[in-house]
């Protein structure tokens, strides 16, 4: 199967371009009078239903078909194809805080170089909340510099963030931390196998392990805990197969992040938000003993 064309720099500008002049359009229809604005927006809301009716039984059809949902996933990476079908609503753009995630990560070896650390608390309205920690929390001109290349960092980066504001980092020992009940004996029947002490999974972390069952062959998985509830996956992306140990995870919006290439999934279901038709394959979980059980086989 042929590979979908790769965007130039070119494709992305005049793809940004046209984004900026369909905002615009769309934003100077408060200037109409009433009735004409009425008209405009009657027109393009059939236009929109047609072509969302239309969009939505091609990625359908494609999606039903092994070749056909191939080739979707491959479309689904091209920037002008995801913006139309996330405009529609068809797929979901990626997480603002998981890209952010991403960017940072671009930066930590430096900071880390100064002795310090950052931590992304969260993004909203456009406004990227970071904490600084070790050396880059003080006022040396190091940490001016620090400050300054995460705020770079974000804004060049990230779609969306338009500054960095810096917030006081929390009382040592208030981080949140995982939660769960343990069961008094370790679940039932086949297939079970025992994972890491239930304190390991704290909220907003993501553990890869390989789990060998009694009776069956061995199966890499991925447990990751996002607001306290804890889910197992085979660690494999959706998209290409590939492994999800680097996963970005938010624990706020429920969502882990592929490292690869971006794709997003619901990290509560596995269901995927950035392609329609993709899962994560789950595997059941329990907890017991005060470990994470993880059931990888039948």
């Amino acid at each position: 199967m042929a590979d979908v064309a790769t965007t130039t720099a070119a494709d992305a500008g005049r793809l940004e371009a046209l984004a900026e002049r369909l905002d615009e359009a769309m934003a100077r229809r408060a200037e109409l009078d009433p009735l004409p604005r009425q008209v405009l927006n009657d027109a393009l809301e059939a236009h929109g239903e047609l072509h969302r009716d239309a969009l939505t039984t091609i990625v359908t059809t494609l999606r039903a078909d092994p070749r056909g949902k191939e080739l979707l996933f491959a479309l689904v990476d091209d920037p002008a194809v995801h913006m139309v079908l996330a405009m529609h609503g068809i797929i979901r753009t990626a997480d603002p805080h998981a890209l952010a995630e991403k960017a940072l990560e671009g930066v930590r070896p430096g900071i880390a170089s100064h002795g310090g650390d950052v931590k992304l608390v969260k993004v909203e309205d456009g406004i990227a909340f970071v904490q600084l920690e070790g050396a880059c929390n003080g006022c040396s001109m190091a940490a001016v510099t620090m400050r300054n290349g995460v705020e770079k960092a974000l804004v060049e980066s990230v779609p969306g963030i338009r500054s960095v504001e810096v917030v006081p980092n929390p009382p040592p020992g208030t981080e949140a931390g995982a939660t769960g009940h343990a069961a008094d004996a370790p679940p039932e029947g086949t297939g079970w196998c025992r994972t890491f002490p239930l304190e390991r999974f704290g909220v907003g972390t993501l553990e890869a392990m390989s789990l060998t069952p009694e009776n069956g062959p061995a199966v890499e998985a991925i447990v990751v805990n996002t607001g306290g509830q804890l889910a197992a996956y085979v660690n494999s992306c959706a998209h290409q197969g590939m492994p999800l140990d680097n996963a970005i995870v938010d624990a706020d919006a429920c969502t882990l992040t592929c490292p690869w290439h971006g794709w997003s999934y619901d990290s509560t279901n596995g269901e995927c938000l950035t392609a329609p038709g993709a899962q994560l394959e789950p595997l059941p979980l329990r907890i017991a003993e005060g470990h994470v059980w993880v059931r990888a086989g039948t």
